[in-house]
């Protein structure tokens, strides 16, 4: 008997290891959700629970009313084409919803998933939310707000186009860590030639390059901080930073003068040469308040899709202002 239950220990030891090694083998390669992931956290703010084929399925159904045709592969690329690029003729949904966002309250909310974007709208004009598949009902309010359909523009976006942005967040050596995002958002309107590139509200992105604490000799805490890119209607990526430029721009608005970060321009723009397009914040009580406005300007030239904006719409403002050699802001 011993003998016998000694054996089925060995066995059932066995099938458990082999199984986790058939598991092992099956599992998905690194990046096979990657897609998938980006889509649940365009439609809904986050990846969702459930295998990958019923992930799959719902945000088919959310988005077209129904699963589409082809490869696990093909439907995830298919599904994120659709929502971030569109197609020959189409720009993607995104661009869509921003831009019936922006002709309704003139700024995007990209903080915000794209179901509840659209929930928004549909509130805002109709009093209620609708039903039926996402893609349907935002082509529905397009049809209303701009009976012209929108398309998308290709254009180029000049190197050192300033563009002014506000911090979402306050930033001091106390609670920041190396790693960490830091929110900001597009104060005006970025056009160019007649077309919206990116709306008032657009994702500005940035990171926290390194934390100094309080050091010897006297020596102050230190927030280093990187800019990254600015997020367009078309969801390209326009590479900003903080030049010469940006830095005569934040100190020749007057509007700035007064605002809630006035006083901490100087630490903001005035850092160390080392620090390239990026920003320092130092001093162990030195607190950059969240809403402080300042400039920063596109790192080089970059081809985006863009908006043209009809003239019942204001097509013919002012385009995004440049900077001189001498630091004079052209309009």
């Amino acid at each position: 008997m011993r003998k016998t239950r000694g054996f089925l220990t060995v066995a059932v030891c066995l099938l458990l290891a082999a199984t986790v090694a058939w598991a092992d083998e099956i599992a998905p390669a690194p990046g096979a959700f990657q897609n998938l992931e980006r889509v649940e956290t365009v439609l809904y703010g986050g990846p969702q629970p459930g295998g990958l084929l019923e992930r799959l399925a719902r945000a088919e159904k959310d988005l077209f009313g129904r699963e589409l045709p082809g490869s696990l592969t093909e439907r995830q690329t298919a599904l994120l084409q659709f929502l971030e690029k569109g197609t020959a003729g189409q720009p993607g949904f995104l661009f869509k919803l921003g831009v019936a966002e922006w002709a309704v309250a003139q700024q995007v909310y990209p903080t915000k998933f794209a179901a509840a974007r659209l929930e928004g709208l549909e509130q805002l004009l109709e009093g209620h939310t609708q039903t039926g598949p996402l893609a349907m009902r935002l082509e529905r309010l397009v049809t209303k707000l701009l009976p012209s359909g929108i398309q998308g523009t290709g254009v180029s976006v000049p190197a050192a186009t300033l563009v002014k942005v506000r911090l979402l967040q306050p930033l001091a050596a106390r609670f920041c860590k190396t790693g960490d995002k830091v929110g900001l958002e597009l104060v005006d309107d970025l056009r160019v030639q007649g077309t919206l590139v990116a709306p008032r509200g657009s994702r500005v992105a940035a990171h926290v390059q390194s934390v100094e604490g309080p050091r010897s000799f006297g020596r102050p805490s230190e927030v280093k901080v990187t800019f990254e890119y600015l997020e367009t209607l078309g969801m390209e990526q326009i590479p900003v930073l903080v030049g010469e430029a940006a830095k005569n721009a934040t100190k020749l608005d007057k509007s700035l003068v007064g605002a809630a970060g006035a006083s901490a321009l100087g630490m903001v723009l005035l850092g160390p040469v080392g620090l390239a397009g990026g920003f320092l914040v130092r001093g162990d009580d030195k607190t950059v308040p969240a809403g402080t406005q300042f400039y920063l300007e596109t790192g080089q030239a970059v081809s985006v899709l863009a908006y043209t904006v009809p003239a019942t719409l204001g097509g013919g403002a002012a385009p995004t202002p440049a900077v001189t050699s001498t630091g004079a802001i052209n309009p």
